[in-house]
């Protein structure tokens, strides 16, 4: 599958609506207080071991996928590609919603591998995830959102927003959601188990219970669901993470395009400015006019029910999926776990959108491995915290509980319901830090810190600046690494204090714009060739020595394809990325994951040939497949050394 060509057109001009659901180098330095990059915060790695061996790839942007030369990828799933143990070919034109809720969904994101012991059987997740297993286990995959102009024929881009039909409507709602399908890996590479028991799609029409603070609560009450403990479906979803009890969480991130309506003429004025704050409008998807609840002129309180996480147990395919209010409602990239023995589970997580804040939820109740009963109710309980970033690289954990602070009726909130529900507005009333759209937020297991991608933020002001956002119209993006009090591996999550430091700043560190001016470790000198440097920090993964791997979304707007780049957390190598994996243009990469060994990454490619003009009829190009007879794909590759070795070694 890798393919070198250094054809290189030139990039299409951003669109402003993709990847919205419904929506020669130097060094460089910053002169903000506390934003210094500084020496890591584990032990010191020699540079032999942090050197990522693979021959870096250069800046390129075509209509391919890029990979060393010594690495190979099994193109594992696509959009369309059949769960279940039946032959039809993939033929979109013909698609409806029952054939599509039995195929894999569409834009898959986040990716959640989940070893299968074979002496284990269903329900036992603990045991299976003990089991390491990296030649057999269930991807669990997100599909985000659809795009009807790449899907099916006779749409534009514009026509598709308000002008889908009921049928393929009815298809979107089964392409969203999140897919779990079971894989081995054989002589030939990866493959998937068709008609595995565990094959699984969950989607817009799966019921799921709503757990936590906010469970029952009115705002949470509709026509369908009087009780306002249960709902049918997730849709938004980015990001996610994993459990060590052998469960996987989902995020749900820009659900308000799901919605149509005004929210001028909800006669609530909570309600109407709740759902401004996640841009419901008359001009959103006409998905109301088919199903009814997506329109909140007939259920207002129906959005309230969407952003938040979501859990279920991919091990048992007869579970029922739960949202989790006590992680807050937003717009979610994820939330990834930290979990240490007989202490509290920490759970970290950003909501994507400038402005807004990180934040970290810890349980009331302690971890206990081997107890999967005891474990599986740490999410229900705990405290919810937003962060501060001060000067200096000082930061704390504020808790986010009604009564306390600002978290009053005198406020407009009634209970803890309604600071759950209206994070964002809690979160700024108790002073957390407004951030440059935090995405993944996830914690290295071998140095235990924990770090934040900032994506960009073109919508702060000259002067509107802070500590941990330096840059006013940050185009680029960066990463911050928040170092808990203790030492490595011994970190305390629970503590409400910590430290902050920037790790790196995305750009060119040779660009004359402040804002697109990266800055990245330079310890060595040439550590980072010109083909090292990248934008739009989104996604992160750790492989096992500690070394971090970025996935990026926005690099085609400075002149190359999205990817992933590889660089070491620790030493003289800290923060000297590497290039190793570019996507077909118009693509973005996500939800890198390693297998428990290291010999495989899988990535998803999102929305390739998303470009303006680019349709179904008249896609930009035909990735993955280069059929004349099918559009472009959303796919996941599973990347391997040609020797069978570690990825990145």
């Amino acid at each position: 599958m890798t393919d070198n060509n250094p054809q290189n057109p030139l990039p299409e001009p951003e669109n402003p609506r993709r990847r919205s659901l419904f929506k020669a180098v130097g060094a460089a330095g910053i002169a903000t207080a506390g934003a210094s990059l500084l020496p890591g915060c584990g032990p010191r790695i020699e540079k032999e071991q942090a050197n990522l061996g693979f021959a870096e790839i250069p800046h390129r942007l075509d209509h391919r996928h890029h990979l060393p030369d010594d690495y190979t990828a099994d193109l594992l799933l696509r959009w369309g590609d059949p769960l279940d143990a039946f032959a039809d070919r993939f033929v979109p034109e013909k698609l409806d919603a029952a054939e599509q809720s039995r195929r894999f969904g569409y834009n898959n994101d986040f990716i959640a591998f989940m070893p299968l012991d074979p002496d284990a059987g269903p329900g036992e997740g603990d045991r299976h995830c003990r089991s390491s297993n990296s030649e057999r286990g269930l991807l669990c995959v997100n599909h985000e959102y659809t795009q009807p102009h790449l899907m099916f024929a006779g749409y534009s881009e514009a026509a598709s927003i308000r002008g889908t039909s009921d049928q393929h409507i009815a298809v979107e709602q089964q392409a969203c959601g999140h897919s779990v399908v079971e894989i081995e890996k054989t002589s030939g590479g990866w493959q998937p188990v068709l008609g595995s028991p565990y094959n699984r799609r969950i989607s817009l029409t799966t019921e799921m219970d709503i757990v936590g603070a906010a469970a029952g609560d009115t705002r949470l009450r509709t026509n369908e669901d009087p009780s306002g403990m249960r709902v049918f479906g997730t849709v938004g979803n980015c990001a996610g993470g994993k459990t060590p009890w052998g469960t996987v969480l989902i995020a749900e991130e820009g659900f308000g395009g799901a919605f149509q309506g005004d929210p001028n003429k909800v006669a609530d004025e909570v309600e109407a400015q709740n759902h401004q704050a996640f841009g419901i409008s008359p001009e959103n998807r006409n998905w109301g006019n088919y199903d009814r609840r997506f329109d909140i002129s007939v259920e207002p309180h129906e959005p309230n029910r969407f952003g938040w996480m979501v859990e279920y147990d991919p091990y048992d395919p007869q579970s029922k999926p739960r949202k989790l209010t006590g992680l807050g409602r937003f717009e979610h990239e994820g939330f990834t776990l930290v979990s240490k023995p007989g202490q509290p589970i920490v759970a970290y997580g950003g909501d994507d959108d400038e402005h807004q804040f990180v934040y970290r939820f810890v349980s009331s109740g302690i971890y206990r491995p081997g107890e999967p009963a005891h474990n599986r109710a740490l999410l229900t309980e705990g405290t919810l915290y937003a962060g501060q970033f001060r000067e200096g690289g000082a930061g704390v954990w504020l808790p986010l509980v009604f009564g306390q602070g600002p978290l009053t009726e005198e406020n407009g909130f009634r209970n803890q319901a309604d600071v759950l529900i209206d994070c964002r507005r809690a979160a700024k009333l108790i002073g957390a830090t407004p951030m440059d759209r935090p995405e993944d937020v996830e914690t290295n297991p071998v140095n235990d810190c924990t770090y934040v991608m900032l994506t960009k933020n073109r919508k702060r002001a000259e002067g509107d600046e802070n500590a941990a956002n330096p840059r006013a119209r940050n185009s680029a993006g960066h990463v911050l690494e928040i170092v808990p009090p203790g030492r490595s591996g011994e970190r305390d999550h629970v503590s409400d204090s910590f430290r902050w430091n920037t790790f790196l700043l995305g750009g060119n560190p040779n660009a004359e714009d402040p804002a697109e001016r990266g800055a990245y470790g330079q310890q060595v000198p040439g550590a980072i060739s010109p083909h090292g440097w990248f934008t739009n920090p989104d996604n992160v993964a750790f492989d096992m020595r500690g070394n971090m791997w970025i996935a990026t979304d926005g690099c085609e707007s400075f002149g190359f394809h999205d990817g992933l780049w590889a660089m070491a957390t620790e030493g003289e190598l800290r923060a000297a990325p590497k290039h190793f994996f570019g996507c077909p243009q118009g693509g973005e990469i996500c939800g890198p994951e390693f297998t428990p060994d290291g010999t495989t990454l899988f990535v998803s490619v999102q929305h390739p040939a998303d470009a303006d003009n680019s349709t179904f009829d008249n896609p930009l190009h035909r990735w993955p497949d280069n059929d004349p007879g099918l559009p472009p794909r959303p796919s996941v590759l599973a990347i391997r050394r040609k020797d069978g070795g570690v990825v990145g070694r």
